[in-house]
């Protein structure tokens, strides 16, 4: 039955701390009252690291496996937050993000290990090469040229005052519901790297 079936995406989760900095921040912008702007919520940010779409439930348990086996002989590895930037330029920008950097290699050599898994189970392998970033707006398409313009100089003048560390030691298959009210997300499974020196 097609209502059965779960929307879902493989993530790395944000701790608390970095999402209350992100609303802060989203605060600051929206100041400027841009009503061309579609903020993304700060309890809907995620580092995605691979879209499932809809998925039937019994398809969980072999996702899960597949994440372990991806996730074997990885250790915690620590990512730095911070640093605004628009794509695909100021000028005309339509996605405003903030950037991932300390051991952000380990993290796309992880998306790249758990896109190629899922392959055998039908999920085709990403085209475009992972860049790791937090989704923060979407500027909408009725946006003028003038509009996007202002919303580049604003991010360019806004200083970033903090940069977060996040301590990566899971990976998680989530769900996101859609419901009228705005979307709702929850862990389905998650998947804890194990320390060097664990069994």
């Amino acid at each position: 039955m097609n209502n059965q079936q779960i929307r879902s995406f493989i993530a790395v989760e944000l701790p608390e701390e970095v999402r209350s900095g992100l609303h802060q921040l989203q605060a600051e912008l929206k100041l400027a009252e841009h009503t061309f702007v579609k903020w993304v919520p700060p309890e809907g940010i995620h580092l995605t690291l691979k879209f499932l779409g809809n998925i039937s439930p019994q398809r969980v348990a072999e996702i899960t496996k597949v994440m372990e086996e991806a996730s074997q002989g990885v250790s915690p590895f620590q990512l730095e937050v911070g640093g605004l930037g628009v794509f695909p330029n100021l000028r005309q920008p339509r996605v405003l993000w903030l950037g991932i950097g300390g051991e952000a290699d380990k993290l796309v050599a992880l998306q790249q290990r758990i896109d190629a898994a899922l392959v055998p189970l039908g999920f085709a392998q990403e085209a475009r090469p992972f860049t790791p970033h937090l989704t923060l707006a979407r500027l909408r398409e009725r946006a003028s040229p003038r509009d996007r313009r202002s919303f580049g100089e604003l991010v360019m003048k806004t200083p970033l005052e903090v940069n977060y560390e996040v301590d990566v030691d899971s990976v998680s298959l989530m769900r996101s519901q859609l419901l009228p009210a705005g979307a709702v997300y929850s862990r389905l499974a998650e998947v804890k790297f194990k320390r060097l020196n664990e069994k």
